[in-house]
Order: C-alpha cells, then sequence, then structure tokens
C-alpha cells in the first residue's frame, strides 16, 4: 500500500512527535522544523542504539542464566523471565525506529502497524510485570505464611500470571495495531498513529499511563512501604543494604518514567502544547529516558542478586574467560556477604535469592 500524502487538516489529531512538520508555516516555524528534525536524525538514532544494545545483553543474558544454569522454581523466577522477554521484544523493535528516525520509514504499511503494535504490547507487559514482581515480593516477606499454601504450585500459578498479562497488554495495545499509518511529509515516509475520533488518542493515552506508570508506582509505593516496615523491625544486621535496594528500585522508575509520562500528560490535556519546539524536545527526550528502563531492569532486578553472581562465575568458568583469581573470589565474597542479608528473619529469608 502507497504511503499517504497530508494536507494540512490531515494533522489536526496526530501524534504529536510529527506535529511541527505538518504546520511549518512560517519562516520560524520552518526553522524550528529543521531544528527538530536533526535532534531526529542525530539524537534519537544514537539513544535507540545504546538502549538496544546495552538491554540485548543484559537481558540475553538473564535468559541465557535460566535456560542452561537455573530452572524455574519460584514464582519470581517466572517473573523475571518473562521481564527479560517483553523487554527484549521491546528492545527488538528499537533498530526499525532508529532508522525511521534517520532516515524514513521503509519498511511497508504491514510492518508499521506489527512493529508499533508489538513495542506497545511489550512496553505494557514489561510494566504489568514489575506490578507483578512487587507484589511477588510483598506477599513473599509480608505474608510469608500465605505463601506456603501455593509452595507446589508456583510455577503453574506464575505461567497463568504470565499469560494473562500478555492477554491483558494486547487487548491494551489493539489500537496502536489499528490506528498506525503511513505519511509522507517533506518527501519523507513516517510512521505512527491517526487517532480518528480524537478521543481515541485521550483514551489511549490514559491507557499508558496508567497501566504504564500510574499501577506499577502505586504498587511499588503501597508493597515497599509494608516491606520496608517489615525489614526494620527484623533483626537482620545487614538489613539497611536491602533498604537501599528498595529505594533504588522506586528512585530509578519515577526517573526513567515520570517525566515522559508528565509530558504525556500535559501533551493530552493541551494539545497546544504540541505546536512548541521546546515542549516537543522535551517530549523526545523523556521518551528515550522512559527506554533506558528496558537495559536497567536486568540490573535492578537480577544481577545485584546471589544467583546472578554465582552464575555469572559458571559463566566466565565454561568460556574460559574467569580471569584473575582475584574476580571470582570477590564474586564469592560478595555472594556469601550478601546471603546474610536476612539470615535472621525467616520470613526474609524466603526472597534472599532475589533483590528486593
Amino acid at each position: 500500500m502507497e504511503p499517504q500524502y497530508y494536507e494540512e487538516s490531515d494533522f489536526e489529531h496526530y501524534d504529536s512527535h510529527y506535529g511541527p512538520y505538518a504546520n511549518s508555516t512560517t519562516e520560524s516555524n520552518k526553522q524550528n522544523s529543521i531544528s527538530e528534525s536533526n535532534m531526529h536524525n542525530t539524537f534519537l538514532p544514537c539513544m535507540y542504539s545504546f538502549t538496544f544494545v546495552f538491554g540485548l545483553v543484559g537481558n540475553s543474558l538473564v535468559l541465557a542464566i535460566y535456560i542452561f544454569y537455573e530452572k524455574l522454581k519460584k514464582l519470581t523466577d517466572v517473573f523475571l523471565v518473562n521481564l527479560a522477554t517483553a523487554d527484549i521484544l521491546f528492545l527488538c523493535t528499537l533498530p526499525f525506529l532508529a532508522y525511521d528516525a534517520a532516515n524514513q520509514w521503509i519498511f511497508g504499511l504491514f510492518m508499521c502497524k506489527i512493529l508499533r503494535g508489538l513495542y506497545a504490547v511489550n512496553l505494557y507487559t514489561s510494566m504489568l510485570t514489575l506490578t507483578c514482581i512487587t507484589v511477588d515480593r510483598y506477599i513473599a516477606i509480608a505474608q510469608a505464611t500465605r505463601m506456603h499454601r501455593f509452595q507446589g504450585k508456583q510455577l503453574a500459578l506464575g505461567l497463568g500470571i504470565c499469560t494473562a498479562v500478555w492477554v491483558v497488554s494486547v487487548i491494551i495495545a489493539t489500537p496502536q495495531f489499528i490506528f498506525n499509518k503511513q505519511f509522507t511529509i517533506d518527501n519523507k515516509v513516517k510512521c505512527y498513529p491517526q487517532y480518528n475520533p480524537p478521543h481515541l488518542q485521550l483514551m489511549v493515552n490514559g491507557l499508558q499511563m496508567t497501566f504504564g506508570f500510574i499501577l506499577p508506582l502505586l504498587a511499588m509505593i503501597v508493597c515497599y512501604v509494608i516491606i520496608i516496615n517489615t525489614i526494620i523491625h527484623a533483626k537482620g544486621l545487614r538489613k539497611y543494604k536491602s533498604l537501599k535496594i528498595i529505594f533504588m528500585v522506586v528512585a530509578v522508575f519515577i526517573a526513567t518514567q515520570l517525566p515522559y509520562n508528565t509530558v504525556t500528560l500535559i501533551s493530552t490535556i493541551d494539545p497546544a502544547a504540541n505546536m512548541h519546539l521546546d515542549f516537543i524536545r522535551a517530549l523526545t527526550i523523556t521518551e528515550t529516558i522512559a527506554y533506558l528502563h528496558g537495559c536497567l531492569n536486568p540490573v535492578l532486578y537480577f544481577f545485584i542478586g546471589v544467583k546472578f553472581r554465582k552464575n555469572l562465575v559458571k559463566i566466565l568458568k565454561d568460556f574460559g574467560c574467569a580471569g584473575p583469581r582475584g574476580i571470582t573470589s570477590a564474586l564469592k565474597t560478595s555472594d556469601a556477604d550478601s546471603s546474610k542479608t536476612f539470615s535472621a528473619s525467616t520470613n526474609v529469608e524466603a526472597t534472599s535469592m532475589h533483590p528486593i
């Protein structure tokens, strides 16, 4: 299908990323369009490429450890694998978006709908899985006795929850599969959504902020407040290390997600803001920062755990690149220290193999 050529009236309800291009009727706006175009041609491809490379390496390492060195035993294991899978699939859409930003969309209408839709599906899946991990840690620490009831059913329960997460994500992302189209702007083909009727954009943005930010954030605040209270009253000698991890997880989530969702909210409430160059730049920059969470998730939710360091030593040995003995011994020493973090609390010991 050939891309459509725009008319000025067509851009009334377009995604805000390309608003300035379509409405450059004055000399000032034309200069702004050139400046914004340069930003898309250089900044976005670099950031997308950086996030893709480091995120792919980190999440692939998580999957490799579970496939070759570990078995899925606990509910958290299933969630971590699901998180890594969703992040990898999300990251695999970035090279296409990077090429689109640097040049133009050359992959056709079908790929336009599929890739943008998959981008949304995996984004929602990743965020909803983070919510599940948060709730799972709350149950494992604050409701440890209840968790024992599902001791032999954790794997089946985890697979069921993850399946539900994927189904919900596909349903929420359906508008992305339907309303993404190809358009030619300044002799360049671009792929982005056109919502008609316009209130659909309000609905889509609302769903994105609800399931991609508000729900995970509320889950983190409520669950981690209870977890912190439990840890403070525990008798572990190294409990403050766990508190630092909790604050780091929450701080990184807020730092990467809050700016973009705030700008998106402003864009939804006041569409006229999309016509200002500074606002478009803010939207572009905050969006790329939000994507960084895909390569930070393995660090926050897996790499700082005892399991990872033990299996990292195995991987280094298997590939004959263990390096100096000091490195492996340091990792083992770190493992020994970490295993003592919650040794004085039986409730907290249940999660000692995973970062809180």
